[in-house]
């Protein structure tokens, strides 16, 4: 058994990429006081960090966030996470990137990396953009996208699971993580109110209970803690938490903003156990794929090789809701 921490932050949102060094030196400094301050106690080895930590789209056009914001990945911020790995054994889900490569002209992604001891272990890019808003590209978007899209790890605290922010919404990411073998999800999010932690829209804390009952897994989620005029027009609950195989909540953040961690135990014995004696409320082997043809059928379309817009992205919205009630017209008389 070993601990986890759900890690949240309150940076101002960076206007250019010389300021993310900054934000890394701040979050190598929680990894450090959290494993050495809570060392009498947990043994904590998992540190996760929220949606942009590192750097928030701010701007309109992907080609302002490409000039301003985007980096390569490795990096040297990479490369610190990865020296306090070695140093302390531990394993550290980045806060996102917007990320450049070379491979995709113009196009940037919202990435985290899971970083162990021996360097970077995977690279997530966020499925689905919080759209119209977001104008990163999702892998979706590009034909033959050559990557692997759900990228899942086994390592010495089980095997590890990603994904960030909207994409939890969507119950069949998280899925695809768990079929892949997926133990521990982890959530990277900036779930803004009133979409957060208190009633009556309490959407964060329901989706990570409901992820993690459904898929028998554990849920580490780290969720930005800014103070509104940090990043407007939005403010940010926090309330960053872990959740266990059977959606008990383990540890939870006081909602509101700030930096704040909280620690967790993750018992990957005993999930594995669970998973092997249960004949009931196994979702994943109960699941029955031929039943459910929707998952074939794309709604949204693909965006092609060109960096999204904001119009194009609501046009190609529109166009999925045309297809969407197309599919819900009636298909029998009473």
């Amino acid at each position: 058994m070993y601990y986890a921490a759900a890690c949240q932050t309150n940076f101002p949102a960076p206007r250019h990429r010389n300021e993310i060094a900054e934000r890394t030196r701040r979050m190598g400094e929680m990894v450090e006081q959290t494993i050495i301050g809570y060392e009498p106690f947990f043994d904590v080895r998992l540190l996760v960090f929220p949606e942009f930590a590192h750097a928030v789209p701010v701007h309109e056009t992907a080609a302002r966030l490409h000039a301003d914001l985007a980096v390569e990945i490795p990096n040297e911020h990479t490369e610190a996470y990865t020296r306090l790995a070695k140093k302390y054994g531990c394993y550290i889900q980045t806060g996102t990137f917007l990320e450049r490569d070379d491979r995709f002209p113009g196009h940037v992604f919202n990435t985290t990396c899971l970083i162990g001891p021996q360097g970077i272990l995977s690279k997530y890019r966020k499925v689905n953009p919080w759209i119209p808003w977001e104008v990163h590209t999702s892998p979706h978007d590009l034909s033959n996208y050559p990557d692997e899209p759900f990228p899942v790890v086994n390592t010495e605290l089980g095997r590890l699971g990603v994904a960030i922010c909207y994409d939890w919404l969507f119950p069949e990411t998280i899925r695809e993580l768990a079929f892949r073998g997926a133990e521990v999800l982890i959530r990277v999010s900036a779930y803004m109110d009133p979409w957060g932690t208190a009633e009556p829209v309490n959407w964060w804390t329901l989706i990570n209970r409901t992820r993690a009952l459904e898929n028998t897994a554990y849920v580490v989620a780290a969720n930005q803690g800014a103070d509104m005029h940090h990043y407007p027009p939005f403010s940010w609950p926090g309330g960053s938490m872990c959740v266990d195989y059977d959606g008990r909540i383990l540890a939870q953040a006081d909602p509101g903003p700030g930096e704040k961690v909280v620690v967790a135990p993750i018992d990957i014995e005993r999930l594995r156990a669970e998973r092997s004696r249960r004949q009931g409320h196994d979702t994943r082997a109960h699941y029955r794929a031929e039943m459910h043809p929707y998952t074939q059928t794309s709604r949204l379309a693909r965006g092609g090789q060109q960096p999204p817009t904001i119009d194009a992205l609501k046009k190609r919205i529109a166009e999925g809701k045309t297809a969407l009630s197309s599919d819900t017209s009636p298909t029998q008389s009473d």
